[in-house]
Protein backbone atom coordinates (compact mmCIF):
# COMPACT_ATOMS: atom_id res chain seq x y z
CA UNK A 1 0.00 0.00 0.00
CA UNK A 2 1.16 3.12 -0.79
CA UNK A 3 0.03 6.36 1.69
CA UNK A 4 0.30 9.95 1.65
CA UNK A 5 -0.22 11.21 5.14
CA UNK A 6 -0.93 15.00 5.13
CA UNK A 7 -0.30 17.17 8.76
CA UNK A 8 -2.24 20.35 7.67
CA UNK A 9 -1.83 23.97 9.23
CA UNK A 10 -4.58 25.13 11.30
CA UNK A 11 -4.35 28.19 9.94
CA UNK A 12 -5.58 27.16 6.43
CA UNK A 13 -9.16 29.06 6.30
CA UNK A 14 -12.83 28.52 5.99
CA UNK A 15 -14.17 25.73 4.94
CA UNK A 16 -13.60 26.80 1.32
CA UNK A 17 -10.15 27.35 1.34
CA UNK A 18 -10.08 24.36 2.71
CA UNK A 19 -11.72 22.18 0.40
CA UNK A 20 -9.52 23.61 -2.61
CA UNK A 21 -6.69 23.10 -0.37
CA UNK A 22 -7.50 19.26 0.12
CA UNK A 23 -8.65 18.74 -3.46
CA UNK A 24 -5.41 20.03 -4.59
CA UNK A 25 -3.51 17.46 -1.82
CA UNK A 26 -5.83 14.70 -3.45
CA UNK A 27 -4.87 15.23 -6.92
CA UNK A 28 -0.91 15.59 -6.24
CA UNK A 29 -1.23 12.39 -3.85
CA UNK A 30 -2.57 10.44 -6.87
CA UNK A 31 -0.08 11.66 -9.65
CA UNK A 32 2.63 10.22 -7.26
CA UNK A 33 0.70 6.89 -6.97
CA UNK A 34 -0.57 7.00 -3.75
CA UNK A 35 -3.42 4.37 -2.87
CA UNK A 36 -5.00 6.66 -0.29
CA UNK A 37 -4.35 9.89 1.18
CA UNK A 38 -5.03 10.65 5.00
CA UNK A 39 -6.18 14.08 6.31
CA UNK A 40 -6.08 14.99 9.92
CA UNK A 41 -9.25 15.19 12.18
CA UNK A 42 -12.17 17.99 10.99
CA UNK A 43 -10.25 18.82 8.66
CA UNK A 44 -13.20 20.02 6.22
CA UNK A 45 -13.89 22.99 8.56
CA UNK A 46 -10.91 22.97 10.87
CA UNK A 47 -11.12 21.10 14.50
CA UNK A 48 -11.41 24.61 16.50
CA UNK A 49 -14.29 26.02 14.34
CA UNK A 50 -16.68 25.51 17.77
CA UNK A 51 -20.48 25.64 16.06
CA UNK A 52 -19.82 26.53 12.90
CA UNK A 53 -18.81 22.99 12.32
CA UNK A 54 -22.08 21.97 13.85
CA UNK A 55 -23.78 24.50 11.39
CA UNK A 56 -21.25 23.33 8.60
CA UNK A 57 -22.69 19.29 9.33
CA UNK A 58 -23.93 17.54 5.88
CA UNK A 59 -25.35 14.36 5.31
CA UNK A 60 -23.21 11.85 3.85
CA UNK A 61 -25.26 12.84 0.88
CA UNK A 62 -24.43 15.92 1.44
CA UNK A 63 -22.07 18.40 -1.45
CA UNK A 64 -19.11 18.16 0.07
CA UNK A 65 -18.82 14.34 0.08
CA UNK A 66 -20.13 13.95 -3.42
CA UNK A 67 -17.18 16.41 -4.05
CA UNK A 68 -14.96 14.01 -2.48
CA UNK A 69 -16.38 11.01 -4.33
CA UNK A 70 -15.67 12.44 -7.67
CA UNK A 71 -12.27 13.12 -6.47
CA UNK A 72 -11.36 9.47 -5.50
CA UNK A 73 -13.49 8.44 -9.03
CA UNK A 74 -11.06 10.91 -11.40
CA UNK A 75 -7.82 10.11 -9.76
CA UNK A 76 -8.15 6.56 -8.67
CA UNK A 77 -7.26 7.24 -4.63
CA UNK A 78 -9.22 6.23 -1.58
CA UNK A 79 -9.41 9.37 0.57
CA UNK A 80 -9.44 9.27 4.54
CA UNK A 81 -10.23 12.99 6.28
CA UNK A 82 -11.99 13.23 9.44
CA UNK A 83 -15.49 15.59 8.72
CA UNK A 84 -18.78 16.24 10.62
CA UNK A 85 -21.56 14.45 9.36
CA UNK A 86 -24.84 14.63 10.58
CA UNK A 87 -27.17 11.40 11.06
CA UNK A 88 -30.72 12.45 11.78
CA UNK A 89 -31.03 14.48 14.48
CA UNK A 90 -27.44 14.40 15.59
CA UNK A 91 -23.74 15.49 14.57
CA UNK A 92 -20.76 12.78 14.64
CA UNK A 93 -17.42 13.92 14.80
CA UNK A 94 -15.99 11.05 12.15
CA UNK A 95 -13.41 9.24 9.63
CA UNK A 96 -15.01 9.54 6.31
CA UNK A 97 -13.65 6.39 3.70
CA UNK A 98 -14.14 7.58 0.06
CA UNK A 99 -13.14 4.59 -2.26
CA UNK A 100 -13.36 4.75 -6.30
CA UNK A 101 -16.72 3.67 -7.11
CA UNK A 102 -17.25 2.34 -4.06
CA UNK A 103 -20.23 3.43 -1.38
CA UNK A 104 -18.57 6.06 0.99
CA UNK A 105 -18.39 4.17 4.77
CA UNK A 106 -18.19 6.27 8.04
CA UNK A 107 -16.78 5.23 11.24
CA UNK A 108 -17.95 7.75 14.16
CA UNK A 109 -15.59 8.42 16.75
CA UNK A 110 -16.70 6.97 20.15
CA UNK A 111 -14.12 8.57 22.74
CA UNK A 112 -15.48 12.00 22.26
CA UNK A 113 -12.24 14.29 24.19
CA UNK A 114 -13.40 16.91 27.19
CA UNK A 115 -16.41 19.44 27.03
CA UNK A 116 -15.99 20.93 23.71
CA UNK A 117 -16.21 17.60 22.03
CA UNK A 118 -18.75 16.54 23.91
CA UNK A 119 -21.49 19.36 23.64
CA UNK A 120 -21.12 19.33 20.02
CA UNK A 121 -20.79 15.69 19.00
CA UNK A 122 -22.91 12.46 19.70
CA UNK A 123 -20.48 9.30 20.42
CA UNK A 124 -20.53 6.32 18.19
CA UNK A 125 -21.09 3.02 19.75
CA UNK A 126 -19.58 0.82 17.07
CA UNK A 127 -16.25 -0.41 15.41
CA UNK A 128 -15.00 0.50 12.20
CA UNK A 129 -15.82 -1.72 9.44
CA UNK A 130 -12.98 -3.52 7.46
CA UNK A 131 -12.27 -2.24 4.43
CA UNK A 132 -9.48 -2.69 1.12
CA UNK A 133 -7.50 -0.20 -0.13
CA UNK A 134 -3.86 -0.99 -1.43
CA UNK A 135 -4.14 -5.12 -1.18
CA UNK A 136 -4.44 -5.00 2.39
CA UNK A 137 -7.26 -4.64 5.11
CA UNK A 138 -7.84 -1.46 6.98
CA UNK A 139 -10.03 0.29 9.53
CA UNK A 140 -10.28 3.63 10.64
CA UNK A 141 -10.38 5.19 14.20
CA UNK A 142 -10.43 8.85 15.02
CA UNK A 143 -7.94 10.59 17.79
CA UNK A 144 -8.56 10.02 21.39
CA UNK A 145 -9.61 6.29 20.16
CA UNK A 146 -6.37 5.31 19.59
CA UNK A 147 -5.28 6.17 22.85
CA UNK A 148 -7.36 2.94 24.14
CA UNK A 149 -5.58 -0.21 23.38
CA UNK A 150 -9.41 -2.15 23.45
CA UNK A 151 -9.90 -0.08 20.66
CA UNK A 152 -7.01 -0.73 18.07
CA UNK A 153 -7.02 -4.47 19.55
CA UNK A 154 -10.31 -5.39 18.59
CA UNK A 155 -9.89 -3.96 14.98
CA UNK A 156 -6.42 -5.60 14.49
CA UNK A 157 -8.28 -9.19 15.35
CA UNK A 158 -10.99 -7.92 13.06
CA UNK A 159 -8.25 -8.49 10.61
CA UNK A 160 -7.38 -5.03 10.48
CA UNK A 161 -3.47 -4.74 9.16
CA UNK A 162 -3.65 -1.01 8.69
CA UNK A 163 -5.41 1.72 11.05
CA UNK A 164 -6.11 5.31 9.70
CA UNK A 165 -6.50 7.67 12.76
CA UNK A 166 -6.97 11.56 11.72
CA UNK A 167 -6.39 13.19 14.86
CA UNK A 168 -6.49 16.63 16.17
CA UNK A 169 -4.00 16.24 18.97
CA UNK A 170 -3.20 18.82 21.38
CA UNK A 171 0.58 20.22 22.28
CA UNK A 172 2.03 19.59 25.51
CA UNK A 173 3.69 17.40 27.22
CA UNK A 174 0.70 14.41 27.22
CA UNK A 175 0.56 15.40 23.32
CA UNK A 176 4.05 14.85 22.98
CA UNK A 177 4.02 11.39 24.65
CA UNK A 178 0.83 9.98 22.59
CA UNK A 179 2.61 11.08 19.22
CA UNK A 180 6.51 9.58 20.16
CA UNK A 181 5.43 6.43 22.58
CA UNK A 182 1.66 5.72 22.74
CA UNK A 183 1.13 5.27 18.98
CA UNK A 184 3.85 3.17 18.23
CA UNK A 185 2.96 0.98 21.15
CA UNK A 186 -0.87 0.13 19.92
CA UNK A 187 1.00 -0.69 16.53
CA UNK A 188 3.49 -2.89 17.76
CA UNK A 189 1.27 -4.43 20.80
CA UNK A 190 -1.23 -5.63 18.23
CA UNK A 191 1.12 -5.86 14.76
CA UNK A 192 -0.62 -3.37 12.97
CA UNK A 193 0.13 -0.45 10.72
CA UNK A 194 -0.54 3.59 12.06
CA UNK A 195 -1.06 6.01 10.10
CA UNK A 196 -1.69 8.89 12.54
CA UNK A 197 -2.25 12.38 11.27
CA UNK A 198 -2.35 15.96 12.85
CA UNK A 199 -3.00 19.48 12.68
CA UNK A 200 0.14 21.52 13.20
CA UNK A 201 0.18 25.09 14.75
CA UNK A 202 -2.45 26.87 16.21
CA UNK A 203 -6.32 28.41 15.40
CA UNK A 204 -8.51 30.42 17.19
CA UNK A 205 -8.98 28.15 20.05
CA UNK A 206 -6.29 25.39 20.37
CA UNK A 207 -2.37 24.94 19.08
CA UNK A 208 -1.78 21.32 18.06
CA UNK A 209 1.59 18.99 18.98
CA UNK A 210 2.04 18.06 15.35
CA UNK A 211 4.48 14.85 15.56
CA UNK A 212 1.95 12.65 12.63
CA UNK A 213 3.82 9.73 11.78
CA UNK A 214 3.21 6.00 10.33
CA UNK A 215 4.03 3.81 12.95
CA UNK A 216 4.79 0.04 11.76
CA UNK A 217 4.35 -3.31 13.50
CA UNK A 218 7.85 -3.40 15.02
CA UNK A 219 7.01 0.43 16.69
CA UNK A 220 9.00 2.03 14.51
CA UNK A 221 7.93 5.18 13.08
CA UNK A 222 8.75 4.90 9.52
CA UNK A 223 7.92 8.38 8.75
CA UNK A 224 7.80 11.44 10.80
CA UNK A 225 6.94 14.80 10.70
CA UNK A 226 8.15 18.05 13.23
CA UNK A 227 5.87 19.59 15.73
CA UNK A 228 6.18 23.09 13.91
CA UNK A 229 5.03 23.62 10.53
CA UNK A 230 2.76 21.33 7.96
CA UNK A 231 4.57 18.07 6.33
CA UNK A 232 3.37 15.31 3.71
CA UNK A 233 4.50 12.27 4.55
CA UNK A 234 4.90 9.39 2.13
CA UNK A 235 5.30 5.44 2.41
CA UNK A 236 5.12 2.00 1.24
CA UNK A 237 3.21 -0.31 3.81
CA UNK A 238 3.81 -4.10 3.33
CA UNK A 239 3.73 -6.82 6.01
CA UNK A 240 6.03 -8.94 4.70
CA UNK A 241 8.55 -6.10 5.60
CA UNK A 242 8.05 -6.61 9.03
CA UNK A 243 6.92 -10.70 9.30
CA UNK A 244 9.75 -11.06 11.71
CA UNK A 245 8.65 -8.76 14.09
CA UNK A 246 4.96 -10.40 13.69
CA UNK A 247 6.23 -13.83 14.34
CA UNK A 248 8.37 -13.15 17.73
CA UNK A 249 4.82 -11.11 18.73
CA UNK A 250 2.07 -13.29 18.17
CA UNK A 251 0.09 -11.54 20.24
CA UNK A 252 -3.34 -12.17 18.49
CA UNK A 253 -2.94 -15.62 17.81
CA UNK A 254 -1.81 -16.15 21.37
CA UNK A 255 -5.44 -14.25 22.35
CA UNK A 256 -7.06 -16.44 19.55
CA UNK A 257 -6.06 -19.72 21.56
CA UNK A 258 -7.04 -18.20 24.93
CA UNK A 259 -10.31 -16.65 23.68
CA UNK A 260 -13.35 -17.18 26.20
CA UNK A 261 -16.53 -19.17 25.02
Amino acid sequence: MQVRACQLGADMGDAAARLKAIRWLIVDAASDGADVIVLPELALTGYGAGDAIRDAAETIDGATVSQLRKLADENDIAVVTGIALREGETVINAALIVRPKQAPLVYAKQHLFGPYEKALFSAGNKSCEIFEVGGLKAAALVCFDVEFPERVRELAQAGAQVIFVPTALPAGASGKMVAEYVVPTRAFESQVFIVYVDHVGSDARFVYQGMSCIAAPDGSRIVSAPDNKPQLMSATLDPADFAQSIADNPYLAELALHRRP
